[in-house]
């Protein structure tokens, strides 16, 4: 089993301080959900599990080694794929060019998305931003990393794109974390860990099946 984890992170930009202590943990192969608002700290804990913010406090733990000062090249070297909430994709290049970095292949990405396939020679700059996710995914999925970070994957998808993509996500043999401002219809009575981030702190910790219940918080009204 591969495992992620925070232990006590913070993390500072400038003067602030995002995230205050944050102690996590992803397993896999599974789904793991950060949810909070906007300015939660999701985002940023998820950068700290790449290793593209550094930590100001507390450690980041792969499979038992502390990976802290393992810069996030390396990581990605080591089967981590980050996919952000934006610039995910190469916007000057074409979507098969942009599929060709992660595998000469384009044929599992297509299959995921086969709304790709009549986009394959439009620079991905050019597409919806549901389109752009697709790609973005889609690059991920080919990857065949063992753990995969991403941003609100499912941002500016038709509702059954976004059912499809956490089937996808949910399938894959990886330690999968992904970020969200709610939960996801398409996650609701599926197993999933999920850490609820309120300014900067885990507010609830537990299954996805929990949220909602007396005493349980969920960070929206």
């Amino acid at each position: 089993m591969t495992v992620v984890s925070l232990r006590h992170a913070r993390v500072r930009y400038g003067p602030l301080e995002a995230l205050h202590g944050v102690t996590l943990a992803a397993p896999g192969p599974g789904l793991t959900v950060l949810l909070g608002r906007n300015g939660s700290g999701r985002t940023t804990a998820l950068r700290a599990l790449a290793g593209t913010v550094p930590l100001s406090g507390g450690a980041v733990v792969w499979d038992g080694v502390d990976v802290t000062g393992v810069p996030a090249y390396e990581r990605a070297r080591r089967g981590l794929c980050l996919v952000p909430e934006r610039q995910a994709v190469f916007g000057s290049l074409t979507v098969r060019e942009n599929l060709a970095l992660s595998s000469p292949d384009p044929a599992a990405a297509l299959d995921a998305y086969p709304q790709l396939r009549p986009l394959l020679e439009r620079r991905a700059g050019t597409l919806s931003g549901g389109e752009q996710r697709m790609l973005a995914v889609s690059r991920a999925l080919a990857t065949r990393a063992r753990v995969v970070l991403v941003d609100e994957p499912v941002q500016g998808m038709a509702p059954p794109v976004a059912a499809r993509t956490y089937a996808l996500l949910a399938a894959l043999d990886a330690c999968v974390v992904v970020a969200e401002q709610r939960l996801p219809p398409a996650l609701r009575g599926r197993p999933a860990v999920v850490y609820e981030l309120r300014r900067g702190a885990v507010v609830f910790a537990g299954e996805a099946g929990e949220l909602g219940r007396p005493g349980c918080s969920t960070g929206h009204p």
